[in-house]
C-alpha cells in the first residue's frame, strides 16, 4: 500500500515523461503546508533557469510571517516566476504540477503565471 507522498510521486512520473518528449522547459511546482515553490527547469532537465518561492526573504517581508501557504501567496509566486523566466529569455514552458491536484494554490500559481505572460 502506497502512502500519500508515494502516490503523488507516482502520478508525477507520467507527466515528467510526457514533458521530456516535448523538449521544452518545464515550470514545476511544489507545495508544502507552509510554502509554495516554483522552478523553471531547462529542457535537458539539468539546470534551474528561474526559481521563486514564499521562503525568499523579499516575499516573506511582503506577505508577512506564516502567510506562505495560501492562494494569495501562490498568486504572487506565479507572477514572480513568470517575470524571472521572461528575464531569462523563456516564454514557453510545460506546466508540471508534480502530482498535485490542479486546484487551489497550484491553480492560482498557474493562472498568475499565464496572466504575467508565460505560455503553457
Amino acid at each position: 500500500m502506497l502512502n500519500k507522498k508515494e502516490q503523488r510521486i507516482r502520478r508525477s512520473r507520467q507527466t515528467r515523461a510526457r514533458i521530456a518528449n516535448q523538449r521544452v522547459a518545464r515550470l514545476t511546482v511544489f507545495r508544502s503546508n507552509l510554502h509554495i515553490y516554483a522552478q523553471v527547469i531547462s529542457e535537458d532537465g539539468g539546470h534551474v533557469l528561474a526559481a521563486a518561492s514564499t521562503a525568499e526573504k523579499a516575499v516573506r517581508d511582503e506577505l508577512g510571517a506564516g502567510k506562505g501557504g495560501n492562494v494569495a501567496a501562490a498568486t504572487l509566486i506565479g507572477k514572480r516566476i513568470a517575470e524571472k523566466a521572461k528575464a531569462a529569455g523563456i516564454e514557453k514552458v510545460a506546466f508540471d504540477r508534480a502530482g498535485f491536484a490542479y486546484h487551489g494554490r497550484v491553480k492560482a500559481l498557474a493562472e498568475a503565471a499565464r496572466e504575467a505572460g508565460l505560455q503553457f
